[in-house]
């Protein structure tokens, strides 16, 4: 069978050549009809948009992320580079958090110096720029966490966030607790909302209705638990247990607790997110859901090195990694 081209697509769709092509690098200004209408066709024909035959390959991926000073960060960062070395390229790590980086700047120095990937890592992510910058630079790209809206087009990296926000909140009413806070992220961030769906799905399996006073929505950072967390602390009737959507945030419900005289977790139960290595550090060590960052590295790269060889087209790739609950000794039975 001959290749199917962008004419062919076209043809299927009812559309033109430069309407596809718009779609196929994520441009604006088609409707949604148009755009289901040509990636049905796209799929039908099982086109795959040609990558550029004579670029040399780089051997270098890049990893831009909005932070480099979490544990969080740190592991994740150590994960991709052993990746990298596992699928023969060499780790860039660019921090966007930085006040004087640009976008723009960072996108030409990508297409003066050659990249075979990048994988990004970014708390809140604009589809519209991450498609521009894999059409600009004409290499794979892979979106690591997902904390926006989820594209079709984007290939994506992720955790088990549901589960894991049920199985950290089964924990806690497993030992008895029936006042059970949640401080999660930005509210605008996907992640959070699968980790308090989770939540709420473990109290309606308990049949349990949460009191919605007892839900705060923060930054990911000890900063926001630690106002949260007093916040709850701070009410008539408290939380006898808090499940925290970040390591970092649990770190900052200890210093709330703390603070007030409230112990952990004799007066109140805690469970973070992530297993970053500040839950060992924290005394007691934290009760947590790991998610498993080594591997999620490893597979965004392997997307990556799958791609250079096999181009894949309009639709990206989703690939979401199990988490698990990690027992520790900062939640127990709360006491009849």
């Amino acid at each position: 069978m001959p290749r199917a081209t962008l004419a062919d697509v076209a043809a299927a769709a009812g559309v033109s050549v430069p309407t596809v092509s718009k779609v196929l690098s994520g441009k604006k200004h088609v409707s949604a009809a148009t755009r289901d209408k040509v990636l049905e066709a796209v799929r039908a024909f099982g086109y795959e948009a040609p990558r550029p035959p004579s670029t040399p390959r780089a051997g270098i991926v890049d990893l831009l992320i909005d932070g480099l000073g979490s544990p969080w960060a740190q592991v994740l960062i150590r994960g991709a580079e052993k990746a990298a070395a596992r699928w023969g390229f060499s780790l860039v790590v660019t921090s966007s958090a930085r006040p004087d980086f640009d976008l723009r700047r960072w996108i030409g120095i990508m297409r003066k110096r050659g990249t075979d990937g990048i994988v990004l890592v970014l708390s809140r992510a604009n589809l519209d720029e991450i498609v521009a910058i894999e059409e600009l630079l004409h290499v794979p790209l892979v979106l690591l966490d997902p904390v926006g809206q989820r594209d079709p087009r984007v290939s994506t990296v992720g955790a088990t966030n549901w589960s894991g926000g049920v199985m950290a909140t089964t924990h806690l009413l497993e030992l008895g607790h029936t006042r059970v806070g949640f401080i999660g992220g930005p509210l605008d961030v996907q992640c959070t909302l699968d980790r308090y769906e989770g939540y709420l799905a473990a109290h309606r399996t308990f049949g349990i209705e949460p009191d919605p006073e007892l839900t705060r929505y923060g930054d990911f950072l000890v900063s926001g638990g630690k106002r949260f967390g007093g916040e709850l602390l701070d009410r008539d009737d408290p939380p006898t247990a808090v499940f925290a959507g970040s390591d970092l945030q649990a770190a900052g419900v200890y210093q709330a607790a703390a603070e007030r005289g409230v112990r952990v977790p004799g007066d109140l139960s805690v469970v973070g997110f992530d297993d970053s290595p500040l839950c060992e550090m924290l005394s007691p060590p934290l009760t947590t859901v790991r998610q498993p960052l080594d591997d999620m590295a490893n597979e965004a790269v392997r997307l990556i090195s799958e791609e250079l060889t096999h181009p894949r087209g309009a639709a990206g790739t989703r690939i979401e990694l199990a988490t698990t609950l990690i027992l520790r000794s900062s939640a127990e039975r709360l006491p009849r």
